[in-house]
């Protein structure tokens, strides 16, 4: 019997429901500027989680500590809040949001932090940083690479036992250009966050694509300034993973629809019933809430809660069919949801959250979609942004851009900007990639509760074509 079934079946407390969540995390960050090392840490995490449910009402504790009496006194405390809560709970859960699962799950990653070497990193990041500087107005060169592996353990009255081990990477690096005209910046790879570890490093690639960043970064400087226009909108998956972060998996998000979120992150302007009814963009819209992508930033077998993860479509065909939302979220709103209830430490409740929220391919090919716009820009790689609070209306800053003009990338412009609103915006997808366009990734601080919850997530994207949209120019 594991130490976790052993601390559980020594409770001794009346519930009727009752789970324990180990949670153990390490981490290893490093980081370089102008072939300096700017940044070297690790940190650890090591807890334990404590729900109980009783008459309806769910109740945490948590302790870092894994002795029998402190457990005891955390699952004690969270049995007295719970029956509190019950003179002044506005919502009776069943036991139906907590069905019994047991299964295991390990990324699949082939080199994680055994392999760590500060020294080969240092080395490596080095010569990309060294390798970006091509020019005297590259005056700031960064790269850094992170690595992160978790595990967790639920156990849980009910005879839930479930296992998951995930690792995940992340490697980035900027090159920063200025002179008379002005300062801008490329970056590189900080959306590209997977559950991939250390084999994931193809130093001549990298190394290619230091120059490519550098080189651009200067480039831009002599570029001119994006026009204020409206005009057709191709964007690269890189600048796709954050716009459907943004506008489809926030609002989404059930609890926010709820309104539990509205006094830090906000509400959203999706309503319960546009469920089923909501054209949210075009039939080309096909977008899917999928953990069992092998290998993406947020894949794996069960929620925080137990709830196993299934892939479902969200949007089909454009019409908005399924929220972000847990089974407690569910339930209150009678909608459905998926497995999506994500806790980032063991001192955190788990919360709707976004897993891999991915667009899925189309049918056409970049050649296709270049060709077909007479009039319109390309832009890569997100530079800044705002949405408003009830994630409707907004803009997006972007890094790089080429004008279009009769089907073919033309001039280079600086500075380029586009802004809309949700539903409208995406009604205005007309090409999808295909799956030659298509790239996975991922994104490492959505934030999101209170007390805050940083959480990992993955988004996928082909290359996408907008008619019509307002771009604009402008930006620091």
């Amino acid at each position: 019997m594991s130490t976790l079934k052993k601390l559980l079946s020594s409770l001794n407390i009346e519930a009727d429901y009752i789970s324990l969540r180990s949670f153990h995390s390490k981490t290893a960050n490093i980081s370089v500027r102008n072939e300096i090392l700017e940044g070297l840490s690790s940190s650890e995490d090591n807890g334990l989680m404590i729900e109980v449910m009783i008459g309806g009402q769910i109740a945490y504790g948590a302790t870092n500590s894994f002795e029998l009496s402190e457990v005891k006194r955390c699952a004690e405390k969270a049995k007295q809040s719970a029956l509190l809560a019950k003179k002044f709970g506005l919502f009776n859960f069943s036991q139906n949001i907590r069905p019994r699962a047991i299964g295991e799950y390990q990324s699949p990653t082939k080199q994680g932090l055994a392999f760590f070497s500060p020294a080969n990193l240092t080395d490596l990041l080095t010569d990309i940083s060294r390798a970006m500087k091509i020019h005297d107005h590259i005056i700031s060169r960064t790269a850094n690479f992170s690595l992160t592996e978790t595990q967790t353990h639920l156990v849980a009255t009910n005879g839930s036992d479930i296992i998951q081990n995930i690792t995940r990477s992340s490697i980035g690096m900027s090159a920063t250009a200025a002179s008379s005209k002005g300062t801008q910046k490329r970056t590189f790879g900080d959306e590209q966050s997977t559950q991939i570890g250390l084999e994931r490093i193809d130093i001549a690639k990298l190394n290619i694509a230091a120059i490519k960043i550098a080189s651009e970064a200067l480039a831009l400087l002599e570029a001119e300034e994006c026009p204020n226009s409206t005009m057709d909108l191709i964007l690269a998956p890189d600048q796709m993973f954050l716009q459907i972060h943004e506008s489809i998996g926030h609002p989404l998000e059930l609890d926010r629809i709820l309104g539990d979120e509205r006094n830090y992150a906000g509400w959203s302007f999706v309503k319960p019933s546009d469920f089923g009814s909501l054209q949210y963009g075009s039939k080309l819209m096909n977008v899917t809430f999928d953990p069992t992508v092998s290998g993406q930033n947020a894949s794996y077998y069960a929620d925080d809660t137990g709830a196993i993860a299934t892939r479902e479509y969200l949007i089909k065909d454009g019409l908005l069919v399924r929220g972000l939302g847990s089974l407690e979220s569910q339930e209150r709103l009678n909608l459905p949801g998926v497995s999506s209830q994500r806790s980032a430490s063991w001192n955190r409740a788990p919360i709707d959250r976004m897993g891999n929220v991915n667009l899925e391919p189309g049918q056409s090919s970049f050649e296709e979609i270049l060709g077909s716009v007479e009039r319109g820009v390309m832009m890569q790689t997100t530079r800044a942004w705002s949405i408003d609070d009830y994630r409707n209306k907004f803009q997006f800053g972007c890094e790089y851009a080429q004008l279009i003009e009769n089907g073919k990338l033309t001039k280079l412009v600086k500075n380029p900007n586009y802004r809309g609103i949700t539903a409208p915006f995406w009604n205005q997808l007309k090409m999808v990639g295909d799956k030659n366009s298509y790239q996975v990734g991922g994104l490492t601080n959505c934030g999101k509760g209170e007390p805050n919850q940083i959480m990992y997530v993955g988004h996928a994207s082909p290359v996408c074509l907008f008619s019509n949209i307002e771009v604009f120019g402008g930006g620091k």
